[in-house]
Parts: C-alpha cells; structure tokens; sequence
C-alpha cells in the first residue's frame, strides 16, 4: 500500500522552504508544496488535504498554529501539524482530532527531514487504515432515501432533511454543482405528508423568461408563436405536491416577480389566461450560486431571497467529507453493477485511498461517472488502482514558484501564471480556482478568455 504522503509547508523565508521541499522529495519521495502566507495555507489545505504540515509560529507577527489546527480537524483527521518556533518550541496545544508535534525550529535544514519523514509515515498509516476499516463498514451501512454518509456533516444533513418533511417551510438547498442537491429535494419530499403526491422538478438554467413562465404557470393555445395546444404547467401538475426549481439563482428577474406572488397568495395565471387558478404546492428550491452576493448585485430580488431562505441546507462538496467517499464509491458500484449487468469483486485498498484522495471538483456526480465508467471496463475482478483514470492516479502537487523567478515580468504575465498554476491545482475547477484566487467566477472566465488559457 503508498506511503506516499502530501506534505504542506509554510515556512518563515521562502528560501529555507523550497531547500527542505527538495530534501523531503529527495530523501523520502513525498508530494510537498510550500506557501508563503497563512491564508495561502489555508487555501491549500481546503483544494486538497495534507498529511503533513510544517509551519513556522508567529509568522509575520501571526500565530498559525491554531487556525491550521482548527481546519485540519476539520478536514484532514488523520493529518500532523508540525510546529516551528524560531525561539523554541511553540507552545502546546489540544486538537480535537489530529496529531501535533512543537518543535525548535533549526538552523539546519537537514534536521527536519526525518521528524518529518516520520510524522507523515504516521499519518499515511493512519489515514489508511481508516479507508480499510470505512471500506469494510461500507458493505453493511445503508442509506437514508438514496443518501449515504456517516460524517458528521452528513448526519447533520440528515437530520435538517427530517425537520423539513415535518413543518411546512419553504426549503433553500445551498452546494456545488454534482452534490446531489436533487436527492435531497427529493428526500423531504418523500419524507413529508405529501409523499403520495407530485415531485416535479425544474432546471431555471438557460431558460428564456418567456419559456419559463410558459413551463411553470403553462399556457393557452395560440398564447404565443407555437403554442399549438393548452398545456398544463409544473405549478398546476405538481399541485399537493413539492415542486423543485433547481438552480433558482438564474431565474430572470422578472420571472422572480411573478414566483414571489404565487409563493405569497398560492395563485397563478397560465400564459394568455385571465383565469387565476389556485394552486397548494411546497417549494424547494436549489442553488449553486451565492444568493446574497446576486442580491448586492441588483442581480436577484431581496424579497424572493428573503422568501425562500426560510429552511437552510447546505450540502458541504465532496472534498469536504472524504470519511464518506469510500462508503459512497460501495455503494455507487453495486447501482453500478444492477445498473450495467456487469460483474466487479469490488475495490481494493490502492484504488479506495486514490480515490478518497481525490479532489472531486465534480463531486458526488463526478464520482458517480468514474465508478460507472470503471466498472463497465472491469470484468470479474475488482477495481485496482490503475484502472483508475490517470487526472485520479497521478501527481497533484505544483513546483513553487519563487520570488526570483517572477523578478521581470509585467504584473499581467505575473497574474497569467498565477491563475494557470491554479487552475492546475484544481484540475481545471474554475468554481475552485477562483475561490482559491479570492475572485469572482465570472472575473475568472474572463482572464482565462483575455490569456488564452
């Protein structure tokens, strides 16, 4: 099994951290990225979780040690946080989860390569042997309404599901795009005492505010240019039901308009009617997008914000509950496998550490269609991990760039490679890479169109 670990180090001079990143991979082959500040830290360790971080504390007048302890609990449970102080060791502290090591911080460089060879062998051991022990738990733990998960995150998740379905809120699902917003929606739904009615479910994405008025409120014939018979709309065809309006933050304005009044008086008027038909419906609806920030931009009414943001659930990305990615890679092979008529032993312990290593900018969709993908490739064998695909199986760690190397570039070739080295980290996530870069999504597209990247 790989002892390979991913080492994270914030140094206090960029020199002494590029020399002990060339020592570690040098002498211990592991994958070892260095930052300059805390919040690049930070940063780092959000896109992807370290075994091992090595941080110099205060740094910049700055005490690191606590904001890291509390993220990597967080994240990273099997994770070491090793401590430098240039004065001695740093003082103690008490993570809930992780390991933590303070040490004097050396003149020699050399003296912390096998303290910290050691902790990631550590840390790797314990990482592994916790996927083994979630693998084999996999195969008898079953899921709540198609829902899988045994973090912590997820069980609150669950527990916000079952509130919904007993009062009669509306519902705002918040996450990343492939994180299963639609199994949640559907979940209140068939866990509410409208269980026996309608789900109807619509994507506002892309649609124009003529179609989609036509979509939920329906329409006469000869309404508008081939409109060639009535048709009923989703308000009126999920009536004592839920209707689900995924991706709400696209929604045209004025079509926000017309939403916020059936949410207020239950009562709609289809395209070319003057009848006002009433209408007993519960929505849910979902989002990608950061509501408040499209209502500062004039961009979404504050009204029908304020309106659908009655019953929050937040579904956390994928990279932020790996306990449960091995649990979710069972589970989605044996659909896999009912699905497909293929036969696949299941996974091995290689193959379920890649994957629980795995960024997944994609989420739990993007899960779903690599263990799809695999096992219809497989035949009565299990999965091992180079069948895995190769953005999965290989190296995802960046070569620093120093100050030196940037002396002589503009400030634009300067934010170019920034963005590139980013977007490398992220696999391409533009979602990720920005918030990485602390800019907006659309900033982003922008400079990735202007650079040609």
């Amino acid at each position: 099994m790989s002892q390979t670990a991913f080492i994270l180090i914030l140094p206090s001079d960029e020199a002494k951290g590029l020399r002990l990143h060339d020592l570690l991979r040098e002498k211990h082959g592991h994958s070892c990225r260095v930052v300059p500040t805390l919040d690049d830290a930070l940063h780092s360790i959000r896109a992807r979780v370290p075994d091992v971080v090595v941080a110099v504390s205060p740094l910049d007048e700055q005490d690191t040690i606590q904001p890291l302890a509390d993220l990597l609990d967080s994240l990273a449970p099997d994770a070491t946080l090793l401590a430098l102080g240039d004065a001695g060791p740093p003082p103690m502290i008490k993570p809930r989860r992780i390991q933590y090591e303070a040490l004097a911080n050396p003149d020699d460089d050399t003296e912390l390569v096998d303290p910290i060879g050691s902790a990631a062998t550590k840390a790797v051991t314990r990482r592994n042997d916790r996927l083994l022990k979630q693998s084999v738990a996999a195969t008898t733990i079953e899921s709540f309404e198609g829902i899988v998960g045994t973090s912590p995150q997820m069980q609150k998740i669950v527990e916000r599901i079952k509130k919904a379905a007993r009062n009669k809120l509306t519902v705002l699902i918040l996450g990343e795009t492939g994180s299963g917003k639609d199994l949640i929606a559907r979940a209140v739904h068939n866990q509410s005492d409208r269980a026996k009615k309608p789900f109807k479910s619509l994507n506002c994405a892309g649609l124009s505010e003529t179609l989609i008025e036509s979509e939920l409120f329906g329409h006469l014939r000869g309404s508008f240019t081939g409109a060639l018979a009535d048709r009923k709309g989703y308000f009126a065809a999920s009536d004592g039901g839920t209707l689900f309006l995924d991706e709400i933050g696209d929604m045209p304005l004025r079509m926000q308009a017309k939403l916020l009044r059936v949410l207020e008086l239950r009562e709609f008027t289809p395209v070319g009617s003057t009848d006002v038909q009433r209408v007993d419906v519960r929505i849910i609806a979902a989002t990608n997008t950061e509501l408040r920030k499209r209502v500062e931009e004039k961009e979404f009414r504050d009204d029908l914000f304020y309106r659908l943001n009655q019953w929050v659930i937040e579904l956390p990305p994928l990279r932020e509950r790996r306990q449960d990615i091995p649990l979710l890679a069972h589970h989605l092979l044996k659909e896999a496998v009912v699905q497909h008529g293929v036969s696949v032993e299941g996974i091995s312990s290689e193959a379920m550490i890649l994957l629980a290593k795995y960024y997944w900018p994609g989420n739990v969709r993007e899960l779903k269609n690599v263990v799809e993908a695999v096992a219809c490739e497989v035949e009565d064998r299990q999965i091992e991990a180079d069948d895995l695909p190769e953005q999965i199986r290989g190296p995802r760690d960046l070569v620093p760039v120093s100050a030196g190397g940037l002396v002589g570039l503009t400030m634009e070739e300067v934010e170019r490679l920034m963005i590139e080295r980013t977007l490398q980290a992220t696999d391409g996530n533009r979602e990720a890479a920005a918030k990485m870069l602390n800019i907006g999504t659309r900033t982003l597209y922008r400079k990735i169109k202007e650079y040609g990247l």
